[in-house]
């Protein structure tokens, strides 16, 4: 029996898992998913938990069951791909094929105290620390949360309604905040914000953080507790890999996504270097090919000359439960109807996964 190891059950290792099971697999070949958790976590709601707005078992979705799929839980210490085994806590394990999903990690820019002494919003475990911190702390409280990309914005909004008492402050390098995002819906929730009381520091250069202490521009500002989600860089185990990388740290592909000189080794998600930023949609459009790819060569069949573009429908955040903005097919939404959109596609995949 040959052995596909998939490292990570994230949004990329589930799909590959879904496309796979029940009836794709071919008789000789058998799956080990490796994971710390034993459930499919879902990461883009994880700044609602933190935020206190949902449960835990809102974001945990069953991984699928197959006789030929074995679940191993575990960390992922080491990769060695000249021998073909990977290194989970005390064990080894050994691939014919691997799907290397391990996802990603706070990146902190070199700022001194950033890891030490903030929270994350990166990880379920991470999400719930966070979560217990922001929901004990006494009214009027001051939360400082740095990086107003999507996470950013989302885990700020979230906890405006989650508990109203606090002081929230928003950090954000830029002149508005999601600068990857057009002008209009910067604008909106830049103003949702200033509406709602959160307050907006834009052109922010944070340069040090010490406990209950944020150093924007060198000056101190006091906070009861500091929340970092100023971008992100691939798993350490990635990182150790001694193979091509590019600025980001992800890993240089070929376009059937495997080791340009190890056709046996692929890189789903946020490791992999692609055309697009990193995102749940990104990384299951990647699983989709690549488990094609993986057919094809179980059944020893050519591949295709080249593999077709991976399409993104869009980009929705929300804004609290009523309100909401994104992109649909290059087109900006805004307000209640972004909302139910999000609350939708939320709805339709854990209703359709496991």
């Amino acid at each position: 029996m040959k052995n596909l190891v998939i490292l990570g059950g994230g949004y990329g290792g589930m799909r590959v898992l879904q496309r796979l099971f029940p009836n794709q697999l071919p008789n000789d070949v058998e799956v080990t998913l490796i994971d710390k958790a034993p459930y499919h976590s879902l990461k883009t709601e994880f700044y609602a938990l933190a935020a206190g707005t949902i449960s835990d078992q809102h974001v945990r979705v069953a991984f699928p069951e197959h006789p030929r799929l074995k679940i191993r839980y575990g960390c992922v210490k080491r990769i060695d791909l000249k021998e073909k085994c990977v290194y989970v806590d005390d064990q080894m394990i050994a691939y014919d094929d691997l799907i290397v999903g391990l996802g990603c990690e706070d990146k902190y820019h070199g700022v001194p105290g950033a890891l030490e002494h903030t929270y994350s919003i990166q990880s379920i475990d991470a999400s719930r620390a966070t979560y217990q911190t922001l929901n004990n702390l006494s009214a009027h409280a001051t939360v400082s949360i740095v990086g107003a990309g999507l996470s950013g914005v989302e885990l700020a909004s979230e906890l405006r309604e989650s508990r109203p008492d606090l002081k929230i402050i928003l950090f954000d390098r830029g002149k508005l905040i999601l600068s990857a995002f057009p002008e209009r819906l910067s604008n909106y929730v830049q103003t949702w914000f200033t509406s709602n009381g959160v307050e907006i520091v834009n052109s922010a250069n944070i340069t040090k953080v010490e406990p209950n202490i944020l150093y924007n521009h060198d000056e101190p500002i006091q906070s009861d507790a500091i929340v970092w989600t100023a971008g992100i860089q691939p798993n350490k185990v990635v990182r150790d890999l001694d193979v091509d990388k590019d600025p980001q740290g992800r890993v240089a592909l070929t376009k059937y996504h495997n080791l340009p000189d190890d056709e046996n080794v692929y890189i789903l998600g946020d490791c992999a270097s692609l055309p697009h930023a990193p995102s749940a949609q990104l990384a299951e459009g990647q699983a989709e090919q690549i488990v094609q790819v993986l057919l094809h060569r179980w059944k020893g069949e050519a591949l295709p000359d080249e593999l077709p573009t991976i399409k993104l429908k869009g980009i929705l955040g929300s804004l609290g439960k009523k309100h909401g903005f994104g992109l649909v097919a290059e087109r900006p939404i805004t307000g209640r109807v972004a909302r139910l959109l999000k609350s939708g596609i939320l709805w339709m995949y854990k209703h359709h996964s496991g």
